[in-house]
């Protein structure tokens, strides 16, 4: 019964740590070869170096080829008698008591130690071998200054937008429109029923109170219109065309009847839902002119009865000429 024969493969690969040039210039010392057959060696995978090796030659093999920093390893060789390398073309491995750090590279004599750089050579693959098996950390590709920006660009917008009513800021929508417009009517009422009173008594007093009166309904109006118009996504601007005839009875028709953007626009979010009494007051603008009607008809009447009470209250009585004798 013949010993068991054993062949060095090789993969391509180096040990952990060895630099590719050196490894290739430590294997074609050892060989003996050229750099151009050694170069021949890498990327190929199942290169046997060596065959038909005793197993204690084989080791001897094994460590010198580890040492110049090629990852080989020992395998049986159940066909050492059909190697397909010629034996006169096989590398031939002189095993030495030379050499090579699997760091730095220097060629030594065999020692646990680095004369050149000092590291401990036996520590020091270990520590390679566990880095290799590591999971290798994530690469962090660095910040192209083209790339275009990740952060939020501009304001959050809400979902609904705040409703100010003495503010040309903002949006609202056709009902909360006229809910807006019955309550501005709304509260005229009353200041010009005193006015009309006022006047009978002090003309120039009704004549400042209603100046007053009047701007603020007019600042208010615009405030309002505004709202709408940029609900729309028009320019608050536009109520210009309101002062003029007919064109301005067709836009005011259609500030009412033109639906709002129902996202946000360049005015902002889209206004909040309308309320139970928005719809209401939106509706009482239907019958606004009825209850116009009827307040009239009660106060005017009224108004004719005071300024003539006030008029023979202020008008002097006519002197009584004295009797004749």
């Amino acid at each position: 019964m013949t010993d068991a024969r054993y062949k060095i493969v090789f993969d391509g690969e180096l040990m952990p740590g060895a630099a590719p040039d050196a490894v290739k210039d430590n294997l074609a010392r050892l060989f003996k070869s050229d750099r151009a057959r050694i170069d021949g060696l890498f990327g190929r995978r199942g290169v046997a170096l060596k065959r038909d090796l005793g197993s204690d030659e084989a080791d001897k093999y094994l460590e010198a080829l580890q040492q110049a920093g090629a990852k080989v390893r020992k395998e049986a060789d159940l066909a050492a008698a059909l190697t397909l390398v010629a034996a006169e073309d096989e590398p031939s491995v002189e095993p030495s008591t030379t050499m090579t750090c699997p760091k730095c590279g220097h060629l030594q004599p065999k020692s646990a130690q680095c004369d050149a750089c000092g590291i401990v050579i036996e520590k020091y693959l270990a520590r390679q071998a566990q880095l290799a098996e590591a999971p290798t950390a994530p690469v962090v590709q660095a910040a192209s200054p083209y790339a275009p920006p990740q952060a939020q660009v501009g304001d959050v917008l809400p979902d609904h937008g705040e409703l100010k009513v003495f503010s040309v800021e903002g949006r609202i929508g056709r009902l909360r429109y006229l809910a807006w417009y019955v309550t501005l009517a709304l509260l005229t009422m009353p200041i010009a029923f005193v006015l009309a009173f006022s006047a009978a008594l002090s003309p120039t007093f009704a004549m400042v109170l209603g100046v007053v009166g009047l701007v603020a309904f007019v600042a208010v109006s615009i405030c309002i219109g505004a709202q709408r118009l940029h609900d729309i996504g028009w320019t608050g601007w536009l109520q210009l065309l309101l002062l003029v005839p007919i064109v301005g009875a067709v836009f005011g028709l259609l500030m009412m009847i033109i639906p709002g953007n129902a996202d946000a626009n360049r005015y902002g979010p889209p206004p909040p839902p309308n309320s139970r009494s928005v719809v209401v007051l939106a509706c009482a603008c239907i019958l606004m002119p009825m209850l116009v009607g009827i307040l009239a008809a009660i106060a005017i009447p009224a108004y004719q009865t005071y300024v003539t009470r006030a008029h023979q209250t202020v008008t002097p009585a006519a002197p009584v000429s004295p009797a004749q004798p």
